[in-house]
């Protein structure tokens, strides 16, 4: 069976960090094997990569993206689609749809010239169904508290322009992207998403026994 690739995407103290980890227990309870990993900092590299975007110094809008794309592009290669091709499911915090709304919306870089990069970074390698968290930026601004990094210091006009973003991609897409109310109860918001990646796995395993049953029936022809 092919594997299955899911993101979560959303503005900073969205609650997507905790999704993913019950997402994760519950799909590993399941009997799946799930690998788990994040934007940036996903890979060796990446980790690297995510301590000079967030903590180091002064970073240019254009190097941010081209950072973004290195650590998205190491990520892929080395630990996404190897996966992948196990069959397993990969769960990512965040993905390039992040990159579209940061720099390509908020940092005003162009959203098609950001997506773009990305895109050639991973090779067009989309997620299969993407989960928004959607909060108002006032509760996600304090959520995250007081210590902050480089991108939750940014404005209250920088993350609504991120909200707004992430909020017309998945209008845009509604194939792909569930928005869900991230102010919701912790577990409600947790059952809903079990709810939808279940009918995901079940279509694909559907088409997967189709699949065997007409190679069956080829091979006895």
């Amino acid at each position: 069976m092919a594997g299955l690739f899911i993101s979560f995407e959303g503005g900073d103290g969205a609650g997507k960090s905790t999704q993913v980890q019950l997402l994760t227990r519950w799909l590993t309870e399941q009997g799946h094997t799930v690998v788990v990993t994040r934007e940036p900092g996903g890979t060796e590299l990446g980790a690297q990569i995510r301590q000079l975007l967030l903590y180091g110094g002064e970073v240019s809008a254009r190097a941010e993206a081209l950072l973004y794309a290195a650590d998205r592009a190491q990520n892929m290669d080395t630990k996404i689609a190897p996966a992948l091709g196990r069959g397993e499911i990969v769960i990512t915090d965040r993905y390039l749809d992040s990159s579209v709304a940061y720099q390509g919306a908020a940092r005003a870089l162009g959203k098609d010239e950001v997506r773009d990069l990305s895109l050639w970074a991973v090779q067009g390698r989309m997620p299969d169904i993407t989960f928004l968290l959607d909060v108002p930026v006032e509760t996600g601004k304090a959520r995250v508290g007081e210590e902050k990094d480089r991108l939750e210091s940014a404005g209250v006009a920088f993350h609504q322009r991120v909200r707004e973003e992430f909020l017309q991609l998945a209008q845009a897409q509604p194939q792909r992207w569930r928005v869900i109310d991230g102010t919701a109860e912790i577990g409600e918001i947790a059952q809903h998403i079990q709810d939808e990646v279940s009918q995901v796995l079940n279509s694909q395993q559907s088409r997967s026994e189709c699949q065997e049953i007409m190679s069956d029936h080829s091979s006895s022809i």
